[in-house]
């Protein structure tokens, strides 16, 4: 009987003993899987702002390529053999591939710096009686960004079809004030490349044009934005820039560059004899309007240097805000060199460029100068005109300087003229700005400090969109 009953308690006893233990195990298994469930929720609720992190990191990344990367060069050959710029082979190849022939019978007006630019568009636009047409990179400032808003207005009201670009970038600065001094008024506005969420992958392509067409018969371009800096003259701080007045049938040319980008805004064409009247001769002076724009793809600004340089056999002179050409540019002026042909270059001075870019440009100085091309830094003032002569004959004037931007990326509307006095007045121009000027020489290049030759190595590893 005692056998049996100690058999009894141990097996009790064992029983008791092991289940205590399976319910430790099975409480310690409940503990580990309330964990891992709160791990669980706890990972899912840091996955979400991990998951919009990599999200808005995508979508940046989206809009940088598309917006950095710039389009394709289209011509990625050397021109060869091209005929010389007096030739009549040069002028047929250049209608042809450029797009369309020189029109006849135009006059032009130089206007220098902005105590002469200014008032001749104010005074165009307070005689306009039916249309005006305006594009313009920058703008901004109360003297002059307000004198143009209230001419522009005061057009409005009196009856005239007023149509303004901006570009939104170069605008951004320009009290809102004046823009709605314009609205009011009746001006119809458009802020180019306003941010908005679908076109963000194009916003890195600008307007850069600068346009004003008055009752379809007189137009200006040049360089010069209307912006404060621009006030004035070198001597008084200004811009030192250069714009033209334009009459004869060339301006329909001059509004038809207007017109690509309003079209594309506002799905709007201004077709009425208001914008594009019959035009009589003005002059004797035969213009070709370039434009080009990110959007035509052939890029036909660079075309037009690439032309030129590649027909140039005695003298190029080129002034430019900006200087950084790409590799076909830079070998083109170096072909040159060897045929012989003279190459100054009318660039701004180092405390009027953006450093970054301007050491970018630098580092690819060496060769241009070591080909003895002649590489000049304007001194009183920020130099902004453009302006490209070959051999005493060919004249490039307009909004477009020598960089990527404007290029590939930006919109730009430049002029052509074949002729000799008229070159020969911007000849002795650009004589008396080099006057101003200093001579960058080969061994100032070399001296260079390692900083800025790095910061220039830096800033071109960004790539052609600079």
């Amino acid at each position: 009987m005692v056998p049996a009953l100690l058999l009894s308690f141990q097996f009790r006893r064992r029983w008791r003993l092991a289940n205590a233990v399976h319910l430790a195990a099975s409480s310690r298994r409940d503990r580990h899987q309330n964990r891992e469930q709160f791990v669980t929720r706890k990972s899912r609720i840091w996955l979400i702002p991990f998951a919009a992190a990599a999200g808005l990191i995508t979508a940046v990344s989206f809009l940088a390529f598309f917006n950095a990367v710039p389009q394709p060069m289209r011509v990625a050959e050397g021109l060869t053999s091209i005929p010389e710029i007096g030739s009549r082979e040069f002028r047929h190849l250049q209608s042809v591939v450029l797009g369309s022939a020189a029109v006849p019978g135009n006059r032009i007006e130089i206007l220098e710096n902005g105590e002469e630019i200014y008032p001749a568009m104010l005074e165009a636009i307070g005689n306009a009686t039916r249309s005006i047409t305006f594009e313009t990179y920058e703008y901004w400032g109360e003297e002059i960004g307000g004198a143009l808003a209230e001419s522009l207005a005061s057009a409005a009201e009196r009856g005239v079809a007023v149509h303004a670009t901006f570009d939104y970038l170069g605008s951004v600065a320009a009290s809102a004030d004046l823009f709605d001094r314009m609205k009011d008024a009746g001006v119809e506005v458009v802020r180019w490349r306003e941010p908005s969420w679908y076109q963000l992958s194009r916003f890195n392509y600008r307007t850069h044009r600068k346009l004003l067409v008055v009752d379809g018969e007189i137009g200006f371009t040049g360089g010069a934005n209307v912006a404060d800096a621009w006030m004035g003259s070198p001597e008084t701080g200004g811009y030192r820039d250069t714009h033209y007045r334009f009459e004869g049938p060339v301006v329909a040319h001059l509004q038809n560059a207007f017109l690509q980008n309003w079209l594309n805004a506002r799905q709007q064409l201004l077709y009425a004899t208001e914008y594009f009247p019959l035009l009589e001769d003005a002059g004797d002076l035969e213009i070709k309007i370039v434009s080009s724009s990110p959007r035509e793809g052939t890029h036909r600004i660079r075309l037009m240097m690439l032309l030129a340089i590649a027909g140039a056999r005695d003298s190029i002179r080129l002034a430019t805000a900006y200087f950084y050409p790409d590799d076909m540019i830079m070998d083109a002026l170096l072909d040159a060199r060897e045929r012989g042909v003279s190459v100054d270059l009318l660039l701004a001075s180092p405390e009027h460029y953006s450093t970054a870019v301007r050491e970018a440009s630098k580092n690819r100085w060496g060769k241009l100068l070591e080909a003895d091309v002649r590489i000049h830094e304007y001194q009183p003032s920020k130099l902004h005109a453009k302006l490209f002569i070959v051999d005493d004959y060919w004249v490039a004037i307009g909004s477009a300087n020598v960089d990527n931007r404007s290029f590939r990326l930006n919109d730009e509307t430049n002029a052509i003229i074949m002729d000799h006095e008229l070159a020969a007045t911007l000849i002795s121009q650009f004589g008396r700005d080099l006057e101003q000027a200093e001579t960058y020489d080969l061994e100032r290049w070399q001296e260079r400090p390692w900083t800025r030759r790095l910061l220039g190595w830096l800033t071109m590893t960004t790539g052609w969109h600079i």
